[in-house]
């Protein structure tokens, strides 16, 4: 009984802490890995997608992540310019790139670690806080890409690198979500680390009769994992958006 009557008062007071938050945007700006997808009859999941379970209703998320963009495409293709329209003072903008700025082969992508990618990151940068709002820098997720020796391959390492250098040189809060999701990968190893990437059987699927696997994009399990690594990030980090942080377990 006395433990039912303060699990009442907890519930109580968080209700009225939450009851005092004012109300923000949280924007997304990001790739596959972090967008919206639509048909969920598909497995396919953006941790994005998932972020707002461990969230308070007071904190909006606003997700234009979309696949296949790298920064060059996002500035190119107009998103960038449709973000900004939509920003207001006092919103947050959480940024993740990487995946596609590393596809050389690709000149409508590619953007180098050490060159353009750092240079588009700072132009969003710039241009969020002349908004009156605040930019937010998180690394790539890390792919499941294993060498035969077991060992994780952390093949966007470079890009991770280069924008923690660009969020220390600009004062912007970073996460380094590649090293915690590349760190996992490796600890769960080969076999428990395929769950969280997508894995189909032949013959399920029209747009892949062959079945398919895909060790960039992420299951709901491992979608989630994502965003709770980020909300995690964002208490241990003590952020004002911490407060928005509703639950860290699904």
């Amino acid at each position: 009984m006395k433990f039912l009557v303060l699990l009442f008062l907890c519930l109580v007071l968080t209700q009225a802490q939450a009851n005092e938050l004012k109300p923000l945007k949280l924007h997304l700006v990001g790739d596959s890995t972090m967008s919206d997808k639509p048909n969920l009859a598909y497995p396919e999941r953006g941790w994005g997608q998932l972020l707002p379970q461990f969230l308070l209703p007071q904190l909006t998320v606003v997700n234009h992540a979309a696949n296949g963009r790298s920064t060059r495409r996002f500035i190119n293709e107009g998103r960038w310019q449709l973000v900004l329209t939509e920003l207001a003072a006092g919103d947050y903008v959480l940024i993740q790139f990487g995946h596609n700025d590393s596809k050389q082969s690709d000149p409508a992508r590619y953007a180098a670690f050490d060159g353009d990618y750092q240079l588009f990151l700072q132009q969003f940068i710039t241009q969020v806080r002349e908004h009156g709002a605040t930019p937010l820098l998180a690394s790539s997720i890390c792919r499941r890409n294993f060498a035969e020796d077991g060992s994780l391959k952390r093949d966007l390492a470079d890009y991770a690198s280069a924008a923690a250098q660009v969020a220390e040189k600009t004062g912007v809060t970073f996460f380094d979500l590649q090293k915690t999701s590349c760190d996992l990968w490796q600890q769960l190893g080969v076999n428990d680390s395929q769950p969280y990437f997508i894995q189909v059987p032949a013959g399920l699927y029209q747009k892949f009769p062959q079945g398919k696997v895909d060790n960039t994009h992420l299951t709901l399990q491992g979608a989630s994992k994502i965003a709770q690594f980020f909300v995690q990030d964002l208490q241990r980090q003590q952020h004002p958006l911490a407060s928005y942080v509703y639950r860290e377990l699904l």
